[in-house]
């Protein structure tokens, strides 16, 4: 546990001053997200800047430095029977708060419990110009900035450096079980939209290899009574599976082929790809395998009223996001041009113009 703020904050200024980029590293676990860079930049290190700053359990709040790793935070949460909502998933035991922000990583009850975006509060960072600035606070009510403390969840660190996180936590449920149906994609995709509108403690939903699994969270009663109600075999190993897909440790995300990931309407009909597929959130994350003309994949994924990016392998030193409209594409420039005016952080990481 350490504070490493004014450390950091001076190799950022020294940067600046002798125009040199960095490469912004905390456990490093999720270094194959984004595009690869086209040359070695120095490393700003984050990992050693870690720690729990606060924790109020009656008030469901936390604030960590960002290299803080999410074995720690859950450690101290279970201990008050509490935990991190958006479920973040652990690519290594050196996985942090900071990086699961800055690549906006939310587990299989994103739909239902909000994603790692939805939970923060707000945050500590250091601009391109060095400066260490504040936004949000530690109450939702307090809401001075708090877009700006959103803006950095998938900005993948090209935005400025977090240094520390505010957050909301959740109890956990006092009851789980699972629910698993042979089904084929569509009927699938059928059931889970359907499921979705009732009123049921329904906290995943996801069809992947021939079988759909529904999970139900909540009070005992509650589940109880759903599990009476909805078809399906109760899975003993249901557990297991959500912490897998949670961790992507399945099959699907194994492999050299090209990984996609789609961001679409949750009741939008399958694409005619041959290759392996799972839908996760209801229907509105899908995964996909395959080699696919990235021009085409985004022409499927607008049809399905999203977008997509191509996650795993692949050519990464193209672009590997969703193209952007002209519109937003100045919109981010701007962004980049008033939180970093130099390019000094992560360049090119999300987008080559970036």
């Amino acid at each position: 546990m350490a504070d490493l703020s004014q450390q950091l904050q001076g190799q950022v200024l020294a940067a600046r001053a002798e125009g040199r980029a960095l490469t912004i590293v905390g456990g490093n676990t999720k270094a194959f997200m984004g595009r690869s860079a086209t040359e070695e930049h120095e490393r700003l290190e984050l990992s050693g800047h870690s720690g729990i700053l606060t924790y109020h359990p009656v008030e469901l709040v936390l604030t960590a430095r960002a290299g803080t790793t999410l074995s720690e935070l859950e450690a101290a949460l279970s201990e008050q029977h509490q935990m991190l909502s958006f479920e973040p998933p652990r690519f290594g035991p050196e996985a942090t708060l900071g990086g699961t922000l800055a690549c906006n990583q939310s587990g299989p009850g994103r739909p239902w419990w909000g994603s790692v975006r939805d939970q923060v509060l707000g945050i500590r960072m250091i601009n391109g110009q060095g400066e260490d600035l504040r936004f949000g606070g530690q109450v939702m009510k307090n809401v001075a900035g708090y877009d700006v403390s959103r803006l950095q969840a998938g900005a993948m660190g090209s935005l400025g450096v977090i240094t520390e996180v505010s957050l909301k936590v959740l109890p956990k449920p006092a009851a789980s079980c699972t629910l698993k149906l042979a089904v084929g994609a569509e009927e699938a995709i059928r059931i889970m939209n359907r499921r979705a509108l009732e009123s049921r403690p329904l906290t995943a939903a996801c069809w992947y290899q021939g079988h759909l699994y529904l999970r139900l969270s909540g009070a005992h009663s509650a589940v109880e009574a759903t599990v009476s109600r909805w078809e399906g075999e109760v899975d003993e190993a249901g557990d297991q599976f959500w912490q897998q897909l949670r961790d992507q440790q399945l099959t699907l995300f194994d492999g050299e082929v090209p990984l996609w990931r789609f961001s679409v309407n949750p009741s939008a009909a399958m694409a005619a790809l041959d290759g392996e597929w799972m839908l996760d959130w209801g229907g509105a994350q899908r995964w996909y395998r395959g080699e696919v003309e990235k021009e085409r994949m985004e022409a499927i994924a607008a049809a399905a009223g999203g977008q997509v990016s191509l996650y795993r392998g692949g050519d990464r030193q193209q672009e590997v996001m969703h193209a952007l409209p002209p519109a937003m594409q100045q919109l981010q420039q701007r962004l980049k041009q008033a939180f970093d005016p130099d390019h000094l952080f992560n360049p090119g990481r999300v987008y080559s113009w970036m």
